[in-house]
């Protein structure tokens, strides 16, 4: 009997998780992934009032820059752990990638909350990263200031149909190939706004991504190490 078709139980022994049918079919983790951002979001909306100050971010502030933009990043990490999810039965990638989903959607709902009770937009007009505008040694100018063109550590449109187009060992390869620089990029947005921004509430959930995926980039290497390393190209 194979992990999919064995109802009731987890990678691990446990219980049946979001992700896996009852009754022996697995069903997509997705569905799983938009149940738990729903719950994140009524989570962070509820709870944004007591933990934000109470005079409202700017709308081109750090504080809201972050909440949009981290978002998108957390976005991405939740589609990467989807796929591969879909693509092995790694026991180890699953469980690790079903915990990036649920911590990042969870997160999600939280930056999504705080924006929703400071009357501003979910998404930002203009380029991206103008948030991190004294983003000094890591710009886009040419001594190195001023925020960074493109988001850090996002996956390219090629990359991410690589994963899709992969299965069994490559595809876990190209995960945990993958996802590393995305965490550096997440933590470099994180450790921004850990100091930047205005808002307690802000700044702790910055602070906790940092710590998060900082430890999450040691399994990373050393998952990936134990597979026989990146594929090639990656």
């Amino acid at each position: 009997m194979t992990e999919a078709d064995r109802p009731g139980r987890d990678d691990t022994g446990g219980t049946v998780p979001a992700g896996d049918r009852p009754g022996g079919r697995r069903l997509p983790v997705a569905a799983a992934a938009v149940l738990a951002g729903v719950v994140g979001l009524l989570v962070g909306a509820l709870v944004a009032g007591v933990l934000l100050r109470p005079d409202t971010p700017a709308a081109t502030s750090v504080d809201a820059g972050f909440a949009r933009e981290m978002q998108v990043h957390h976005g991405q990490a939740v589609q990467m752990s989807v796929l591969v999810r879909e693509r092995t039965d790694d026991p180890a990638v699953r469980s690790l990638a079903l915990d990036i989903l649920l911590t990042q959607q969870n997160q999600q709902g939280q930056m999504a909350g705080w924006l929703q009770v400071w009357g501003l937009a979910q998404t930002a007009a203009g380029p991206p990263m103008q948030w991190m505008s004294e983003h000094d040694g890591h710009g886009s100018g040419p001594d190195g200031s001023g925020p960074p063109e493109k988001m850090p550590g996002l996956v390219s449109a090629e990359q991410l149909a690589l994963l899709e187009a992969a299965e069994g060992r490559e595809a876990e390869r190209l995960f945990l190939a993958l996802m590393i620089p995305h965490h550096q990029g997440g933590v470099e947005m994180a450790e921004y706004a850990a100091t930047e921004a205005s808002t307690p509430a802000v700044r702790r959930l910055a602070s906790s991504i940092v710590t998060a995926q900082e430890a999450e980039m040691v399994l990373l290497e050393e998952m990936l190490a134990e597979r026989g390393g990146a594929p090639s190209g990656v």
